[in-house]
């Protein structure tokens, strides 16, 4: 119970203190005149005013209501290493049996773990949060269990009461870490590409001047270096391969270390083709070749050759040899000497004519076997006798001419194993199906009956006749479109189709691109998960075992989703470097950022939050020298010494009820002011 007294004036507080005003004026003539009740005149205007002022007094029934202290306990990745939670544990054991001994304090305890992603800390979000859900006037102090790393510090909320840091960890911690610096997305093959990282120790380190990096790619066996400590280096990487190359660095852990999770980081480069270079190989002009020559001429990062035969050997038309060309062409040297320059060879409707001797075509089949890639758009000719057929390219070509060629409308379709090859694979989505479920596409006119002899048959023409073939030859890739009619499609003929994509998914697949492979295993990372995603041409697929960052495996089960295509969904229980294999193919997968936030500095230390922690005047403590006594102290007084931290008292309470009583009635007042009037009169009378 608390009482005070309170005053509601029977008019505007304006007009009192004009009144007042005006009395003590009267008051104040009445002295200078002399006259003797001045005074009584003084203490009548005194209870009029009080009269007018209304005087109560106000009784409070208050409930006093116990202070809150904010306790959060810090329990991030970096809170995880050497015995910083056995020092969090006793802290907080030791603060609980304190909180609980003190009368009238309660203790909210807030526990801040990992966040999605890579944000590292957010002590201060976790501090704002908390302050926001309690009564900011019954707030005592706030206490934080922590190593001093956090990365919102711009978040910080207004503090109410005093800020105390405790810090884990101890004096003589060190570590070592490695730093990647700069890492492109990107790199062309065959171009050095440079990387800069850096090898760091923090805390009490041991002097050392050099360290062992160890680096490995696509998870092969790692090669040591020796480099310097605390130097920027500059590392130039040529990627081995197009498509994911996965580069890993470690620094072998040292006795003493605090943690081994800054000593590696994965890079992941996506090798690119710089250029492509192609040489396309015409015979007898006719509409299609002018769109070969369009879709390679658009690709601004292609080099096209374009060798085209316009007048025949045969043809006797009495113009001098000499007249024939402004520029000899360099057969000799395009087909022998430079040939492997070459990404893709393409032969449109071209025979045997004399011009390109048959060791100049058998270098093609050399250069194919070797990893080179052909592809061969098929003529009227190719079911002649000057074939290229019949020519040494015979030996790698997948498709056998029957010697007959089909003038007839037939509407192309995708194979039971183009489904599941990526060149045509989704193809026919790319027009609408008509009613009878038949691709919306156009037909075609001409079709080289061609028997497979090697390879898949991913599209078929009339009568179920193979149309396109592809097939792998030694380290090569040859393709065979048994037609010359693919460019109906970009003429819009009867709604055209996807000559477009279907000619650039077949030249990205000669090229080797990863993403066409009809064979391949891969993984899709999203975050702390992945999607493993097996393609094949057959029609079921093993298990995949996928081997952990810390050696263990974990066998996954695939589930088809698509012709040819398989995946499963997988939650990496860690960060770090994922090796999957089904028994034929293989893959090498990074989850998590390649250098985690948490594991950037991991000396602990209160120096970021000393100046939130200076605005209260609270205190940063190493738990190192033992959990500091809690003691009261007024706000605005130091609260931090040795040993020991403060917490304010708020004193705060909530008004169960209130009763106002007025001090005298209103005519006790005016019966005073009266007497004191009438008093002044007659003192002033006898005079």
């Amino acid at each position: 119970m608390s009482g005070q007294v309170i005053f509601d004036p029977l008019v505007a507080w304006p007009v009192l203190y004009a009144a007042a005003a005006v009395m003590l004026l009267l008051v104040g003539l009445s002295l200078w005149r002399g006259l003797a009740g001045w005074w009584l005149r003084g203490l009548g205007a005194i209870a009029l005013l009080a009269a007018i002022a209304n005087p109560s007094l106000q009784n409070e029934d208050r409930t006093p209501l116990s202070d809150i202290v904010v306790l959060v306990v810090d329990e991030s990745a970096s809170q995880s290493i050497s015995d910083r939670p056995d020092q969090v544990a006793e802290a907080l054991a030791g603060l609980e049996a304190e909180i609980a001994a003190r009368p009238n304090t309660e203790l909210r305890i807030v526990t801040l773990r990992d966040g999605q992603g890579d944000e590292g800390t957010l002590l201060m979000s976790a501090v704002a949060e908390a302050l926001a859900q309690e009564p900011q006037a019954r707030i005592a102090g706030i206490i934080t269990l922590t190593d001093g790393q956090l990365h919102d510090l711009e978040r910080a909320p207004d503090l109410p009461a005093p800020l105390h840091v405790l810090l884990t960890g101890r004096e003589d911690d060190w570590d070592r870490r490695l730093v990647i610096e700069n890492a492109p997305a990107f790199a062309i093959l065959g171009e050095p590409v440079a990387l800069t990282l850096r090898i760091e120790d923090q805390g009490a380190a041991p002097e050392a001047a050099t360290a062992q990096l160890l680096i490995s790619v696509d998870g092969e066996e790692p090669q040591p270096f020796t480099v310097p400590i605390g130097e920027t280096l500059e590392l130039p990487v040529t990627l081995p391969h197009g498509g994911m190359n996965v580069i890993q660095f470690n620094v072998p852990v040292e006795d003493g270390e605090l943690t081994d999770r800054n000593n590696a980081a994965v890079v992941q480069i996506n090798g690119v083709r710089d250029r492509l270079r192609v040489l396309l190989v015409s015979g007898e002009p006719h509409p299609g070749e002018r769109t070969w020559r369009n879709l390679l001429k658009s690709d601004s990062s292609v080099d096209l050759v374009h060798f085209t035969i316009l007048r025949p050997p045969e043809k006797q038309d009495g113009v001098p040899v000499d007249e024939l060309s402004l520029i000899a062409f360099p057969t000799r040297e395009l087909f022998l000497e430079k040939i492997d320059e070459f990404d893709l060879i393409i032969f449109d409707r071209y025979k045997r004519r004399g011009i390109l001797p048959a060791i100049y075509l058998d270098n093609v089949r050399n250069y194919v076997e070797e990893g080179g890639a052909v592809l061969i758009a098929a003529g009227p000719d190719f079911a002649s006798a000057d074939s290229l057929f019949r020519s040494p390219l015979g030996e790698i070509i997948p498709g056998r001419p029957t010697a007959r060629v089909i003038e007839e409308g037939f509407l192309p379709r995708i194979s039971e194993v183009g489904e599941r090859h990526p060149v045509t694979e989704g193809l026919d989505a790319l027009s609408p199906p008509g009613e009878d479920g038949a691709p919306g596409w156009g037909r075609w006119f001409r079709l080289i009956d061609v028997t497979e002899s090697a390879g898949n048959t991913v599209m078929v023409g009339q009568d179920d006749k193979p149309l396109l073939l592809l097939d792998r030859v030694g380290e090569g890739r040859v393709a065979l479109m048994a037609s010359d009619h693919a460019w109906l499609w970009s003429r819009g003929y009867e709604g055209g189709g996807p000559q477009l994509e279907l000619l650039r998914r077949l030249a990205h697949w000669m090229m080797k691109e990863p993403q066409l492979e009809e064979e391949a295993l891969w993984a899709e990372p999203d975050g702390q998960s992945m999607t493993i995603v097996r393609r094949t041409l057959e029609d079921s697929v093993g298990d995949v075992t996928v081997t952990l960052p810390d050696g263990s495996e974990v066998v996954v089960q695939l589930e088809q989703a698509a012709p040819g295509r398989w995946q499963a969904e997988f939650e990496g229980p860690e960060i770090g470097l994922y090796r999957l294999t089904d028994g034929e193919e293989e893959a090498v997968i990074a989850l998590g950022p390649s250098a985690p936030r948490e594991f950037e500095n991991t000396i602990a230390d209160g120096t970021a939050l000393t100046p939130l922690v200076e605005t209260r005047r609270g205190g940063v403590k190493a738990l190192e020298e033992g959990v500091p006594d809690l003691r009261n102290v007024r706000d605005g007084r130091p609260a931090s010494g040795r040993g020991w931290i403060g917490l304010t008292p708020r004193e705060a309470y909530v008004t169960a009820d209130v009763t106002v009583t007025s001090l005298l009635p209103a005519w006790l007042f005016l019966l005073i002011a009266a007497s004191l009037m009438i008093g002044a009169w007659l003192r002033e009378g006898r005079r």
